[in-house]
C-alpha cells in the first residue's frame, strides 16, 4: 500500500536506540573474542549474500554474478586499478582510420580450464575463433543475454565478428563509437568453450569453463561455491618478496551464501570471513564515525578502505509533465531552486556517515571527467529564494505540492530532502512504494519527481550522458526524465561517432554544462565502495567499479 509521509522528522525511536545498543554489544563482544583460525591458511573465504545465479558470463547482470565470474574467465581486455584499459587475451589491438574495424593479436599461451569434454581431459588452448563464437552468442536472441547491448545496433548485421587466424580477431562496426573498448571490459565479453556450452546448454550457468585464475572445484547452489587455483593461468605478477610468481598468488576461494548482512558481519567479526563489501545500514553508526573513519574500537581487528564509486544518486524530475499552475520557465527555475536549496554536506554527515561525494558536480562522476570537475549547484539557500521570487512563487507562496516517489531504503535521504525543501518554501510530499513499482512509474512517466541511480555499465562519462539523450526515451532507453535539448543530442551524435574522444576532452563537460543549467536531476551523492578486511588479507583494493580481482591477493 502507498504511504504518504510528511512533516517527519529525523529522529530515532526507543525502540531503535536499544536494537542499535544490543547490536553494538554483541559486535564489541565479536571483537574481542580471539580469531578463529582458518581450515586453510591459504584460501580466501568470502560471502555474496545476495546469492549467485548464474556462473555463466552471458548473464552476467548482477554483482555476485559479475565477482563471480571475474575469477572464472577473461576478455580480450580488461581495466587497471586506475580504469585504464590493457591487454588480456588479446596482447594488442588496432583501430581502422575509418574508425570502424577492431583487429586484435591473441596471446597463444591461454587455455581453458581441464574438462573431460577436451581431448586427454585437458584444456585446450584459446583462439580467435572461441571468441567469435562467443559474441555471437551474446547477440543471438535465443541465449537472451543481457549482454547483447554492447554489440547491439553497433555492430554490421553481418558477420560482425571474423577470426583471421588462430591468433587474429576482427569487430567491425556500423559506424564508429569512441567508448567502443571500454564495453569489451565488460564481464559478458568472456570468452567461453562452444563445446562445453553445446553440452551443457543453459545448464552451462552451473558448470563454467574459462580461463580465468580459478576454476570451479565445487558448487553446491545457495551454500557454497569453491574455486581453486588455475595452474597454468597466464599472467605474472610480483609476489611480497618482488619474485615474479605466476597468478593466483592464493590456492583456493570458499563462498558462501549467507543472506543476512548482519550475520554476514559477524562471521567476519568472528574471523570466518575476509572480506565485507559494505556496511548496512542498520550498524554503519556502530562501525563508522560520522567523518567516514573507522571507530578506534575496530582499528586493530580489521582494515577500512573505500574508494570512489561510479554510481550517481539522485531525485530526477519529468520535465515535461507540468506541477498544477506552472509554466515550463517556472518549473525549470523551481528545479533551479531545489538544487540550491539542498545542504549536501551536511545531509552525507548525518544519513551517510560521509560515504560518499556531495552531488555538486554534475551527473558524472568527477573522477570520469577529464577535465576539471565543475561546480553547479552549492548550497545557496539566498540564490534558490531569488529563483522562486523570480519565478512568481516568493517564499513559496502558490507553489502546489511536489510527490517524491521513493523506495524505503531511501526514506532517511528523501525526509533530509524534503525537509530541506520545506525550509525553502518548497512542499514536497514523500509517496514509499515498492521498488517495482518505482520501475513502473519512471518507465511509464507516471511520476513528477521520483528516486534514481545510475551505476555505470563500463567506465566512460558517455554512459552517464547517454541517459539525456532524446532517443533513449523509455521504452527504448533510460531517460525517464523526458529530457530533450537538440543542441545535446547533436553534441552527442557528433561525440559517440568519433574514433577517439581523446581528440575533445572538453566534449563530455559541454554537453554537462547544457544538461545541468536546465537542472532535469537533483544530484544527492556520489556513492563511495566501502570494504572491511581482514589484517591477513593484502593486494585487495576499493576501486571506482567495485570489482573483486582475486587475482592478485596474498595472505599471510
Amino acid at each position: 500500500m502507498t504511504k504518504f509521509l510528511k512533516g517527519a522528522k529525523l529522529q530515532f525511536s526507543n525502540s531503535f536506540s536499544r536494537r542499535a545498543l544490543a547490536l553494538l554489544m554483541i559486535i564489541l563482544f565479536c571483537c574481542t573474542c580471539a580469531r578463529k583460525e582458518q581450515k586453510y591458511a591459504n584460501v580466501f573465504y568470502w560471502n555474496l549474500y545476495t546469492g549467485v545465479t548464474s556462473l555463466d558470463p552471458a548473464f552476467a547482470r548482477s554483482l555476485a554474478n559479475i565477482w563471480s565470474c571475474q575469477q572464472l574467465y577473461n576478455g580480450l581486455i580488461q581495466l587497471d586499478e586506475h580504469l585504464k584499459i590493457k591487454p588480456c587475451i588479446a596482447k594488442n589491438w588496432t583501430i581502422s582510420e575509418d574508425g570502424l574495424t577492431y583487429t586484435f593479436t591473441l596471446r597463444n599461451d591461454v587455455y581453458f580450464h581441464d574438462h573431460e569434454l577436451f581431448p586427454n581431459g585437458k584444456g585446450r588452448k584459446v583462439t580467435a575463433s572461441d571468441f567469435k563464437y562467443s559474441f555471437n552468442r551474446i547477440i543471438d536472441p535465443a541465449t537472451a543475454s543481457p549482454g547483447a547491448w554492447i554489440f547491439n545496433n553497433k555492430v554490421v548485421v553481418d558477420s560482425p565478428f571474423k577470426a583471421l587466424n588462430d591468433t587474429t580477431f576482427c569487430i567491425r562496426l556500423q559506424k564508429p563509437f569512441a567508448p567502443f573498448l571500454s564495453l569489451l571490459t565488460t564481464t559478458y565479453c568472456s570468452v567461453v568453450p562452444k563445446e562445453l556450452i553445446s553440452h551443457y546448454g543453459k545448464d552451462f550457468r552451473a558448470h563454467p569453463i574459462g580461463t580465468g585464475p580459478f576454476f570451479m572445484k565445487y558448487y553446491y547452489e545457495g551454500e557454497k561455491l569453491i574455486l581453486h587455483k588455475n595452474q597454468q593461468y597466464f599472467e605474472f605478477d610480483k609476489d611480497t618478496n618482488g619474485k615474479l610468481t605466476r597468478l593466483p598468488f592464493i590456492a583456493a576461494v570458499d563462498i558462501s551464501f549467507i543472506d543476512s548482512k548482519q550475520n554476514e558481519f559477524f562471521s567476519f567479526m568472528q574471523g570466518k570471513l575476509d572480506l565485507v563489501n559494505g556496511i548496512d545500514q542498520s550498524f554503519k553508526d556502530n562501525v563508522l564515525n560520522k567523518d567516514g573513519t573507522l571507530k578506534a574500537a575496530f582499528s586493530d581487528k580489521l582494515n577500512f578502505e573505500k574508494s570512489p564509486f561510479l554510481n550517481t544518486e539522485y531525485f530526477g524530475f519529468l520535465v515535461d509533465s507540468l506541477p498544477k499552475g506552472m509554466n515550463a520557465k517556472q518549473f525549470k527555475m523551481v528545479r533551479q531552486a531545489m538544487n540550491y536549496a539542498l545542504d549536501r554536506t551536511k545531509m552525507m554527515r548525518y544519513i551517510r556517515n560521509s560515504i560518499g561525494i556531495p552531488g555538486i558536480y554534475g551527473f558524472i562522476p568527477p573522477d570520469l571527467l577529464q577535465a576539471e570537475p565543475k561546480i553547479y549547484y552549492p548550497y545557496l539557500p539566498g540564490k534558490a529564494a531569488q529563483l522562486l521570487r523570480d519565478a512568481g512563487f516568493p517564499n513559496g507562496k502558490g507553489l502546489p505540492i511536489i510527490k517524491l516517489s521513493t523506495t524505503a531504503n531511501y526514506l532517511d535521504l528523501s525526509i533530509f530532502v524534503q525537509h530541506a525543501m520545506e525550509d525553502a518554501g518548497i512542499p514536497v510530499q514523500i509517496e514509499n512504494i515498492p521498488s517495482s513499482s518505482l520501475s513502473e512509474y519512471k518507465s511509464k512517466g507516471k511520476s513528477l519527481f521520483f528516486r534514481g541511480s545510475w551505476v555505470a555499465d563500463y567506465p566512460d562519462a558517455e554512459n552517464y550522458l547517454s541517459i539525456f539523450y532524446s532517443k533513449n526515451r523509455p521504452p527504448d532507453g533510460p531517460n525517464y526524465f523526458h529530457y530533450h535539448n537538440i543542441q545535446f543530442d547533436q553534441k552527442y551524435d557528433s561525440l559517440i561517432n568519433k574514433k577517439d574522444i581523446t581528440t575533445d576532452p572538453q566534449s563530455y563537460s559541454r554537453m554537462q554544462d547544457l544538461m545541468m543549467e536546465e537542472a532535469p536531476v537533483l544530484i544527492l551523492y556520489y556513492d563511495e565502495t566501502v570494504r572491511l578486511l581482514a589484517k591477513r588479507v593484502h593486494g585487495l583494493h576499493a576501486n571506482p567499479i567495485n570489482s573483486v580481482d582475486l587475482k592478485y591477493v596474498q595472505l599471510n
